[in-house]
C-alpha cells in the first residue's frame, strides 16, 4: 500500500478526521464522501474503549473546558465516540468512495474490534510511541501500520519501528511535532531526512498540525511520501482540532500540490528548448547591424536582432555566427541565414 510502485503520483495522503465527526454518523459519512472526492487515499478515524482506556478517577473527573461536550471527561469522550454498531457502515462507505478505511486504536479492545472489522490500515498515535506491548499486538495483525513519532526520542522510535518490522507488514514512519496547532517555524521538516536514513525498510512521511498547505509540498521535497492532515467540515465548530484542520477546499489544494511536486522537478527536454510558442511569435532573428561585405569576419558588433513573421537564426544562436566569414554582402537590417556564412 505504501510501496513506491503503488503510490498515487508518488504520495499517499490521509485525511485525519479523528473525532471531528463529533460522534455523529451522518457527519462521519459526509467526511468520507467529501475528502475521498478531494483526493484522500485513506480517511482516518480514532477508536477508543473509554472505560478500558481511562482509570475510574480520570473517567469521572469534572471537565470544564470550553470544548467540553459533557460535564465529566469520560462522558465528554463518549459523546465524541462513534457507536461500535456503525463502524461497518463507515467501512462500507470508505469502500464505496474508493478510499481506505483507517483508524487509530488507543487500546487493546479497540484494536481487536478494528481487526475483526478488517480495517485497511492501523495507526499508532504519537501518544503510544514506545508502547511496545500495544505496538507488538498491532504488528502481529499483519496489517499495514502507520506510526507518528511526535515527542519521541530516537531510542523510543527505533524500538517501536523494530517491533513493527518484526511483524512483517508494511510500515510508514511519520515525522510529527505534537503541538496543536504547530507554527510554521516549529515544523522541523529536516527530520524527515533523518528518518529516511534511520529506517530504510520503511516509507517515511509527515503528519503535521500546521494550519496551512505549504507543509505538504515542502515535506515531499524532503523525501516524505505519506502525508496525514487533520480535516474538518467547519473550522468554527467546537473542539480542539477544528481550528487548525483543513476544510475541503484547503485539503484539495494540499493533495493537488503534493502530487504536482514530482512533475515540477524534471528539466525540460533539450530538443524542446527555444521552440516555445512565444519564441515563434516574438523571438528575434539575427540581422546585420551595419553593412557587411563579402569576406568580412562577422563580429559581435556587426549583429543585431529583429522580429520577422518566421524566425530565421534565433538571436540566442549568435555564438554560432560570430567569428564566421560572410559568404555574400549583407545589407544593414537584413536577416542573416546560415547559408550566408562560412
Amino acid at each position: 500500500m505504501f510501496r513506491a510502485d503503488e503510490l498515487n503520483d508518488g504520495a499517499f495522503v490521509i485525511a485525519e478526521v479523528g473525532q471531528n465527526h463529533q460522534g455523529n454518523l451522518d457527519n462521519a459519512l459526509e467526511y468520507i464522501k467529501i475528502y475521498a472526492a478531494a483526493g484522500a487515499d485513506a480517511v482516518k478515524f480514532q477508536t477508543r474503549n473509554n472505560r478500558y482506556l481511562f482509570s475510574d478517577e480520570s473517567y469521572v473527573a469534572p471537565y470544564a473546558s470550553e470544548n467540553a461536550f459533557a460535564e465529566t471527561y469520560g462522558a465528554h469522550r463518549e459523546a465524541l465516540e462513534l457507536d461500535v454498531e456503525v463502524l461497518p457502515i463507515i467501512k462500507q462507505a470508505c469502500l464505496d468512495n474508493k478510499t481506505a478505511f483507517m483508524s487509530t486504536p488507543f487500546d487493546e479492545p479497540s484494536l481487536e474490534l478494528l481487526v475483526d472489522l478488517d480495517v485497511d490500515i492501523l495507526k499508532i498515535a504519537s501518544f503510544d510511541l514506545g508502547n511496545l506491548p500495544l505496538i507488538n499486538r498491532m504488528a502481529k495483525t499483519g496489517k499495514p501500520v502507520v506510526i507518528s513519532v511526535g515527542g519521541g526520542k530516537i531510542d523510543q522510535i527505533r524500538s517501536s519501528v523494530a517491533t513493527l518490522l518484526e511483524g512483517g507488514g508494511e510500515v510508514a514512519v511519520l515525522h510529527c511535532v505534537s503541538e496543536y496547532p504547530c507554527e510554521y517555524n516549529r515544523l522541523g521538516l529536516d527530520n524527515i531526512k533523518t528518518l529516511i536514513d534511520e529506517f530504510p525498510d520503511c516509507v517515511v512521511g509527515s503528519s503535521d498540525h500546521f494550519n496551512g498547505t505549504l507543509s505538504g509540498p515542502v515535506a515531499y521535497l524532503q523525501g516524505a511520501r505519506v502525508f496525514e492532515k487533520h480535516v474538518t467540515l467547519n473550522r468554527a465548530w467546537r473542539g480542539t482540532d477544528h481550528s487548525f484542520a483543513l476544510e475541503p477546499e484547503g485539503f484539495r489544494k494540499f493533495v493537488r500540490d503534493i502530487r504536482r511536486v514530482r512533475h515540477m522537478l524534471p528539466p525540460k527536454p533539450v530538443d524542446e528548448l527555444g521552440t516555445e510558442a512565444v519564441f515563434k511569435k516574438l523571438g528575434k532573428s539575427l540581422v546585420a547591424y551595419r553593412d557587411i561585405a563579402a569576406g568580412d569576419t562577422i563580429t559581435i558588433d556587426s549583429l543585431s536582432g529583429r522580429i520577422f513573421p518566421d524566425q530565421i537564426i534565433p538571436v540566442r544562436e549568435s555564438n554560432r555566427v560570430i567569428g564566421k566569414v560572410a559568404a555574400r554582402g549583407i545589407g544593414k537590417g537584413e536577416a542573416i541565414r546560415y547559408d550566408d556564412v562560412n
